[in-house]
């Protein structure tokens, strides 16, 4: 049992959890919880190490192919973010999948976010993708790895459960142009209410961050432009509010769709 927070692997757990190039350099991430780990595991995901304190989590089954190890509370305290933790924090193999690796159904609904900064905001739009039953994510020029402690703890799993991509806005317009998928662009200027666009058809709906929207390349190539009205004295809602409206209004216009046939 591991019982000094200076041993040797808990020093590189720690790195891994706070610097973005550990995780790179290493091909590794951090999860924490059960519920996370299970996702992670189901994804297919391989887990290489898994730090329990047998006090917290109380029995945990796990694949024989995962080193258990076993901390004690004061070490947990040290590596765990949460307090209401199930005692259990894995040390991962990342994955990197690239747009061609996507397996997509003939209609795919793609959310895409330009520039993200904030790993909470990409959490929360990945927990509506997965509620929303979208197909893919796609990160346009990332500001934040997808392996992200916070945005993992934020997604609470859908990390997991959605195909997530990181890449080029140069590369996204390309493949989506050549699969026939249409872009719609989430902007306020020379646009209509996104519920008088049809999101019936293969569609990626793209979304910039609140302090600057989206850049000329995504607003050049769109299909159209939508907008969510804004009846208040501001111009705009957290990215992740407005990744969810309009992901369940094309959920909406499917369902009808699918109910006329």
């Amino acid at each position: 049992m591991l019982s000094s927070t200076q041993n040797p692997r808990i020093k590189h757990l720690l790195l891994l959890q706070q610097k973005s190039a550990q995780r790179r350099a290493d091909g590794l991430f951090v999860v924490e919880g059960q519920r996370e780990v299970e996702h992670c595991l189901a994804a297919g995901f391989v887990v290489q190490t898994a730090y329990v304190c047998q006090e917290i989590a109380g029995p945990v089954s796990l694949p024989q192919t995962v080193e258990v190890v076993p901390v004690t509370s004061h070490v947990y305290e040290r590596i765990a973010y949460r307090g209401s933790t199930e005692g259990i924090v894995a040390v991962v193999e990342a994955r990197r999948t690239k747009l061609s690796d996507l397996r997509l159904p003939k209609s795919p609904l793609i959310v895409v976010l330009e520039s993200v900064e904030k790993p909470g905001n990409l959490g929360a739009v990945l927990r509506s993708a997965d509620a929303a039953g979208a197909d893919a994510v796609v990160v346009c020029d990332p500001l934040t790895d997808l392996y992200n402690p916070n945005l993992i703890r934020s997604a609470v799993g859908a990390i997991f459960t959605v195909p997530c991509v990181a890449c080029s806005t140069e590369e996204c317009i390309t493949f989506f142009k050549e699969k026939g998928i249409q872009i719609l662009t989430a902007q306020l200027q020379d646009s209509s209410l996104y519920y008088d666009t049809s999101m019936t058809g293969p569609t990626a709906i793209v979304m910039g961050t609140e302090a600057t929207g989206l850049t000329d390349l995504w607003r050049n190539a769109a299909d159209a432009h939508i907008r969510i009205p804004m009846l208040g004295q501001l111009d705009s809602l957290n990215v992740s509010v407005s990744a969810a409206i309009l992901l369940f209004e094309a959920v909406r216009q499917r369902q009808t769709l699918f109910k006329e046939k």
